[in-house]
């Protein structure tokens, strides 16, 4: 049986976990590219973790142009088995103030320039995403938060947006109608990938704003975004650690055998230079260039 082992992506202001202990900087490659920044990799307590900050050094890097594949693949070959996405959001609903924390259940995703598979050359993949986030590593969050004294809303949608600029009144309200519960701009297609890579994923919402919906708050602006942004890294450190202190969850969620029977190209067509695409994603299913399946 797999070793559990975390995967933390950490998003805006989140660019390090100091509480990392026995760390050392990998270097990877992969076949989609570098991710974007070495991961890190250590322990939490007695768990296995790998850090990697989504953005980069110096967040260099904005939602469009992130890495993604590099990002997930890199996780999964490092032997990652569940990742847990630190994201800054924005607030669709009055209930769900800043500095709140949200563990969406679902997704919706608007945004229009980015790879969304790993299944784009020589291979057609049909991966399942109706239920985007795993629902045991949500519950799993949801724990870790209450002994954290973080309040949570477990469930709600999650509205994932090109960027990187923030949304109009109009686009805002319309989401509201929609009865969606927090924006973002990196979600999707991590959600997406994390699937095609059998990794069980959730994501850990703080609210930075309520976006510009809202009649009593100011238009969005870096500013706003940022004077929430240092409580909610300090928050999400202590669920990152409350979470390690619980242990990972059981994987007897469908996330472990998402891409079993989901690839549907002849396999006589399959060539090696496919298979060294796919790599760690592909390898159970379609075996390693030279090899037949396991």
């Amino acid at each position: 049986m797999t070793t559990a082992k975390l995967g933390v992506i950490g998003g805006s202001g989140l660019y390090a976990l100091p509480e990392l202990r026995d760390i050392r900087t990998v270097e990877i490659d992969t076949p989609f590219g570098p991710p974007s920044a070495p991961p890190t990799v250590g322990t939490l307590g007695a768990l296995d973790v790998v850090f990697l900050s989504r953005h980069g050094v110096g967040h260099a890097f904005s939602p469009t142009d992130l890495p993604y594949r590099a990002n997930l693949y890199a996780l999964k070959a490092l032997g990652v088995t569940h990742v847990v996405s630190i994201s800054a959001v924005g607030s669709l609903r009055d209930e769900i103030p800043p500095r709140s924390l949200v563990l969406p259940d679902q997704l919706i995703d608007r945004t229009v320039a980015r790879a969304r598979s790993f299944f784009d050359e020589g291979i057609v993949a049909h991966v399942g995403i109706a239920d985007p986030f795993c629902p045991t590593l949500r519950d799993a969050l949801e724990t870790a938060a209450t002994v954290a004294g973080l309040p949570a809303t477990n469930g709600g949608t999650f509205v994932c947006i090109e960027g990187p600029q923030f949304s109009t009144r109009a686009e805002s309200n319309l989401y509201r109608s929609w009865d969606a519960a927090v924006i973002g701009m990196t979600a999707m297609p991590e959600a997406r990938l994390a699937r095609e890579a059998e990794l069980c994923y959730a994501t850990a919402a703080f609210v930075t704003d309520y976006d510009v919906w809202h009649d009593t708050a100011a238009a969005v602006s870096v500013e706003l975004v940022m004077s929430n942004l240092s409580a909610n890294v300090d928050a999400s450190r202590a669920l990152l650690l409350s979470l390690a202190e619980n242990g990972l969850p059981e994987r007897s969620c469908p996330c472990p055998d998402a891409l079993a029977n989901a690839v549907v190209t002849n396999p006589a067509l399959i060539t090696d230079r496919h298979r060294a695409r796919l790599g760690a994603v592909g390898a159970r299913y379609l075996g390693a260039p030279g090899t037949a399946p396991a």
